[in-house]
């Protein structure tokens, strides 16, 4: 990986109701805007959306064969969620590669940090976030 690179997601997955279910009943997420749809009727966004730590696993997970697919997962930060995700919506990810340095510790390793956008079916981002993961450095 060089700086500048950009990766896009070789596919997308649309997101489904029982996604969106599952999700919140397994993570015990009680906001009634993620399963209660009369509830959600009455507000702003007019129906159910989608848990935002879903989107954040997903759109991470959308990037992992691109950049992430054999390293260590060191955290995220800078999580911004520009615009709503509903049941139906396609994403996909488009990854940056803002930086990378060897590891201080871990000779054998680098440190890369990559800026991941989540992006539905209307080229919208719905998400964004720079994640930094630890790599195998090249003989």
């Amino acid at each position: 990986m060089e700086v500048g690179e950009v990766y896009r997601s070789r596919f997308g997955r649309t997101i489904l109701d029982a996604d969106n279910v599952w999700f919140t009943l397994l993570t015990l997420n009680t906001n009634p805007l993620h399963f209660d749809a009369e509830f959600a009727a009455q507000t702003e966004f007019g129906k159910l959306l989608v848990d935002s730590t879903f989107t954040l696993a997903l759109v991470t997970g959308l990037s992992v064969a691109d950049v992430s697919e054999h390293a260590v997962n060191l955290g995220w930060k800078e999580v911004t969620l520009p615009a709503p995700v509903y049941a139906g919506d396609t994403l996909r990810a488009v990854t940056e590669v803002l930086a990378k340095r060897e590891s201080r510790s871990r000779p054998d390793r680098g440190i890369v940090t990559v800026r991941t956008r989540g992006l539905n079916q209307r080229e919208e981002v719905v998400i964004e976030f720079e994640r930094t993961i630890m790599v195998a450095r090249r003989p």
